[in-house]
């Protein structure tokens, strides 16, 4: 019989804007604690020196956060001309300079050459695993690292504003893996110089955005004077992108204890046209999500059941 997981069984998301300073794993460690939740883990790092929308999830919500990391990203970053870093940002050492710095009409045209797909190297300081060890830890024993270019997404990447001489401010949405740190590297060395970030905020994580977000200091102050869990978002907030199929409480329970229901009966209560065996498919009774399924053979197969 296993170990009971200390904590409530708390579930449901919870959007915070992560201050400057902390890793996610801190912040998850302390929302936790306030919620005195049994489980929760975030969909998505942001940086100590990274600010802005965090996801937590909690309780059942964690086996939907795949689906959320996978999601468009959007951030706002600053690059600083003219000093590469070790980290590729404002933690690092300098690592080179240049005199170089580019102009408006110059920085427009190189951002051409960022969207769509494209190849990058992910900084030397990342969680990337290089034989079983982290990329950051090799890093920091100074020992080097040969990190392979990876495809990865740009949809948008545009200038925003241009503060000074030294610096350039840019907004981008971007798909799953991409590093913001990489871009201002790449962008850079592709104008002739080189560029760290000093500044960055992430603005949305999949369907979650800046306005959902909440900020530690009003959280610890709610947890003295009203329920947390008012602020938390259901669990299917994460799923809005993924199709639904309505379920009868019958078919609901088959899903739960592991077995297959025919397609046909919920295929014509749920107007589904065409079947995608590709796709993943949330289940719903009375409006509750029941599991995450596909459709194999003419019947849908439960993935990852969730339990409240």
């Amino acid at each position: 019989m296993g170990r009971k997981r200390k904590g409530d069984p708390v579930h449901g998301w919870l959007i915070v804007d992560k201050p400057l300073g902390l890793t996610s794993s801190t912040v998850v460690g302390m929302v936790k604690r306030l919620f005195n939740a049994a489980k929760a883990g975030h969909g998505g790092t942001l940086d100590p020196m990274a600010s802005g929308v965090l996801p937590i999830a909690f309780g059942e919500a964690t086996k939907t956060v795949s689906y959320v990391m996978d999601g468009i990203k959007v951030y706002q970053f600053t690059v600083r001309w003219g000093e590469g870093r070790t980290t590729d940002d404002g933690e690092g050492e300098i690592s080179a300079t240049s005199d170089v710095r580019p102009n408006e009409a110059a920085i427009k045209e190189a951002l051409k050459f960022f969207v769509g797909d494209i190849e990058q190297v992910p900084p030397a300081y990342s969680a990337i695993k290089v034989d079983g060890q982290r990329a950051y830890d090799l890093a920091r024993k100074d020992i080097a690292v040969e990190l392979k270019p990876r495809t990865i997404h740009i949809e948008r990447f545009e200038l925003i504003d241009i503060p000074d001489n030294d610096h350039g401010t840019f907004e981008v949405v971007a798909g799953k893996g991409s590093y913001m740190r990489g871009l201002a590297r790449d962008l850079a060395l592709k104008l002739g110089t080189y560029g760290h970030i000093s500044a960055l905020r992430r603005l949305k994580v999949g369907p979650f955005d800046e306005k959902m977000a909440i900020s530690l200091d009003i959280l610890e102050t709610l947890g003295h004077s009203a329920p947390l869990a008012d602020q938390l978002l259901a669990v299917e907030t994460a799923l809005d992108d993924i199709p639904a199929l309505a379920l009868t409480e019958e078919e609901a329970c088959n899903l739960r204890h592991g077995r297959a229901i025919s397609i046909l009966p919920v295929a014509n209560r749920s107007s589904l046209e065409k079947v995608d065996p590709d796709a993943v498919y949330c289940a719903l009774a009375d409006g509750k999500l029941v599991a995450l399924t596909k459709i194999v053979g003419g019947e849908i197969r439960p993935l990852r059941v969730l339990n409240f």
